[in-house]
């Protein structure tokens, strides 16, 4: 397995965790780290992070499958996280949602063959004015229809061959 966190990444988040009052605040900064460094994170980043706060692996596992966005299995290098709340599905989020499906080919919860996206339907992604959205990675997109869907996912398979 690749290297969870590099040895500056460590040393900075030790130098971190040495000036505050309550490390346990840092569990999910050092998780994202692990997350971009790896694409999700292993049993070993749990332990990892655990170790450098004091903590036991139950405690941050406890919450690492707490927060969605923190990903505890693989997933594809770019997780769409479809919304799936009232808001977007009034407004064609089922229809989208659909949509997304018969372009990946996949399921929620599956990724797409090339390894690209994953799809994970999500109760609210907190952009209900932008009705219906997805966020893919850390930005979100809305309202969208099919087309946009579509000019996202190309941008991205060309971002990715780049």
């Amino acid at each position: 397995m690749a290297e969870l966190l590099t040895a500056e990444q460590i040393d900075q988040f030790r130098a971190h965790i040495a000036h505050i009052e309550h490390p346990r605040e840092l569990i999910i900064d050092l998780l994202r780290a692990v997350q971009d460094k790896h694409g999700w994170v292993p049993d070993e980043g749990v332990e990892l992070v655990a170790g450098l706060l004091g903590l036991t692996p139950l405690e941050v596992e406890e919450i690492a499958t707490f927060y969605y966005k923190i990903y505890r299995r693989p997933v594809g290098r770019y997780p769409i996280h479809i919304c799936d709340s009232i808001c977007c599905w009034s407004r064609g989020g089922e229809a989208l949602a659909e949509h997304l499906q018969k372009s990946l080919d996949i399921a929620p919860g599956e990724t797409s063959a090339d390894g690209l996206f994953t799809l994970l339907p999500t109760c609210c992604l907190g952009v209900c004015g932008r009705a219906p959205a997805m966020m893919i990675g850390r930005e979100s997109y809305g309202p969208l229809n099919n087309e946009d869907v579509d000019r996202v996912l190309a941008e991205l398979r060309q971002e990715a061959q780049a």
